[in-house]
């Protein structure tokens, strides 16, 4: 038996990401079906001091502790 459709690729999570922004941009790049994600701008959040990342989806990013991304 054959298998009738192949699978492009494994559905991955942001938390999956790695913590960098090119594979962040990567991931959201995949996720906007291939139209470049890109970083618009990146500022210091005032309370904790952690790099916030706005995109060009109209998102902003930052990582936790664990180096895990989020959605501000």
């Amino acid at each position: 038996m054959s298998q009738a459709f192949v699978k492009e690729r494994e559905e991955q999570w942001l938390h999956e990401v790695p913590p960098s922004i090119t594979a962040l941009i990567y991931y959201l790049t995949l996720e906007n079906n291939g139209i470049r994600v890109y970083e618009k701008k990146m500022v210091r959040d005032s309370e904790n001091g952690r790099e916030v990342h706005v995109m060009s989806n109209g998102l902003s990013y930052s990582k936790d502790e664990k180096g895990v991304w989020y959605v501000i």
